[in-house]
């Protein structure tokens, strides 16, 4: 077995596992035949999904984070599941087993073609990619590159009923020079190629500014393009149409902001149920350091227009729903949602946890015996200022407005200066460290401004804790996401520590929560710190 296929076999356990529990602080079934926006309360950015008999699929930019490309499942568009991811390191492995914040996987695009997956994603600085399965969960075969452009983002293919294949695509103005434009290429058949014709088929600068993300359908003769415009926190929903796939497109906006609180309702996915009696559509709401959480909108057709939401005014530009009846699919499933809490009782890790950048050897191992997850102290990178430069992150998206998640270690070191934390991770972070100093465990609050530009951290007093262990730490989010983190010796009754920190976005997504270990130089052994259980639960 090569090396590769060695690392491999070793990482896709650790991305895989068996959907956990019921989340206990986000349900979005009402249980009464009604649901309760957004039906995803976590930063699943740039959401797509496809719809292959009785099931959905779903996926969402992931940026840096491994394994990346997560896949969900659902089978009424409301109660969703984590299934797999399409890869668990990103290529190059050279790039990304550092960590490229905002960098890598943006807008991607989920179709079912000729009995396989495709799923197209752009990485802005290299280019347009696709990879291919049979099964949604996995394995997809190695990410090929289908154009080699610098700024070309957010592809989605579409296959005529002819035969013939298309994709469109947006530009990034931090990549490309300039945005706000869509262009539609000839593809292959197979999906593997472009063949050229590049057509610009919209301009979106005079009405819909940073016109990106879109979404390529056919429907009763015309083909539509829909595409979000106006930005990511302020925008809207439009909605392109043409006898011709070249165009010119018609353009109209379908779903803004109206009387609701759900801003810049747009960039998702137009589904309907098997039966063809419903649209829907799912779409993202920026909600700062909860990141790009995903709502559903049912959605009707008057004069092949879309309208999405409700529209109360009847102009034909629809409002987000906060609640509506679910869709009307046949036996109907019990709730879901994706994982958050993990016991670490499998031999892998759950499937809501991603690295910081590409996951290597030795950084974590699971003791199945033992139900618990081994975290091995990783060198500092040369040049180390903060947490940013780490790869070693082991971090899941925020779950809820209102959360508490708990970690039950026990921390081994062997030398002088390793830390085991759990941090909220962002442009600004915050994170409860338990440092071997002197021979003593010491417990203090980092706190870094402006991690990106490499900001220092400001550390409280250190509280000296005991060598008899586990120890619990614990950070409660509270409403506009303040952190407030604490500790127990005994899990029962909890100490505060620091003051409270508001947590903040990162690059292009929200905060996330995790863990890491850490020694400050190179040596022939690691201190450990082995994790009984991580809990997400209701705030106390």
């Amino acid at each position: 077995m090569t090396f590769r296929l060695f690392l491999l076999a070793f990482l896709l356990p650790l991305a895989t596992r068996a959907q956990g529990p019921l989340s206990q602080v986000w349900v979005p079934d009402l249980g009464n035949g009604t649901y309760k926006n957004p039906v995803l309360y976590a930063d699943y950015s740039d959401p797509d999904v496809v719809r292959v008999g009785a099931d959905y699929y779903l996926t969402s930019s992931s940026f840096n984070a491994a394994p990346g490309l997560q896949i969900l499942h659902s089978r009424d568009l409301v109660n969703w599941s984590i299934i797999g991811a399409a890869f668990s390191r990103q290529l190059p492995l050279a790039r990304y087993n550092q960590p490229q914040h905002g960098n890598g996987v943006w807008a991607p695009a989920l179709r079912y073609h000729n009995r396989e997956f495709y799923l197209y994603y752009p990485d802005p600085d290299l280019g347009l990619f696709v990879t291919k399965a049979t099964n949604p969960a996995g394995p997809w075969s190695e990410p090929v590159c289908i154009r080699e452009a610098r700024g070309w983002i957010d592809p989605c293919p579409f296959w005529d009923d002819d035969g013939q294949a298309y994709l469109v695509h947006g530009f990034a103005g931090s990549r490309a020079g300039f945005k706000s434009v869509l262009a539609v290429s000839r593809m292959s058949p197979d999906g593997l190629r472009l063949l050229g014709d590049e057509v610009l088929v919209f301009d979106g600068h005079a009405q819909h500014p940073t016109i990106e993300g879109p979404k390529f359908y056919k429907r009763r003769g015309y083909y539509y393009i829909f595409a979000p415009g106006g930005g990511v926190a302020t925008g809207w929903q439009v909605v392109l149409r043409s006898k011709n796939v070249f165009g010119p497109y018609e353009d109209r906006v379908v779903l803004r902001q109206g009387n609701t609180p759900v801003n810049g309702p747009h960039q998702g996915a137009w589904v309907d149920t098997p039966d063809g009696k419903q649209d829907w559509f799912l779409h993202f709401q920026d909600q700062g350091p909860y990141g790009r959480v995903v709502h559903l909108q049912p959605m009707q057709w008057k004069n092949d227009w879309p309208i999405i939401g409700e529209d109360p005014d009847g102009d034909g530009v629809g409002q987000p729903v906060l609640r509506h009846a679910k869709p009307a699919v046949k036996n109907p499933p019990p709730p879901a949602t994706p994982a958050t809490s993990d016991e670490f009782e499998g031999s892998s890790l759950g499937l809501q946890w991603q690295w910081q950048a590409n996951p290597q050897l030795g950084w974590a191992f699971l003791n199945r015996a033992a139900g618990q997850l081994r975290l091995y102290s990783v060198p500092l990178p040369a040049g180390y200022r903060n947490l940013w430069q780490l790869p070693n992150l082991l971090l899941q998206k925020l779950p809820a407005e209102t959360f508490q998640a708990t970690a039950r270690l026990t921390f081994t070191p062997r030398f002088e200066g390793e830390q085991v934390g759990l941090v909220m991770m962002g442009l600004d972070y915050a994170s409860l460290t338990l440092t071997n100093t002197g021979g003593r465990l010491l417990l203090r609050q980092a706190v870094c401004r402006n991690a990106d530009k490499l900001g220092p951290e400001t550390e409280t007093a250190p509280v000296a804790v005991p060598a008899i262990q586990p120890l619990y730490l614990r950070v409660a989010v509270r409403a506009g996401a303040r952190c407030q983190f604490s500790y127990s010796l005994d899990g029962q009754q909890y100490q505060p520590i620091g003051a409270e920190f508001a947590a903040r976005e990162g690059k292009w997504i929200g905060a996330k929560m995790g863990l890491y270990c850490t020694r400050p130089g190179v040596t022939n052994d690691a201190g450990t710190a082995d994790v009984d259980w991580f809990r997400v639960e209701p705030a106390q």
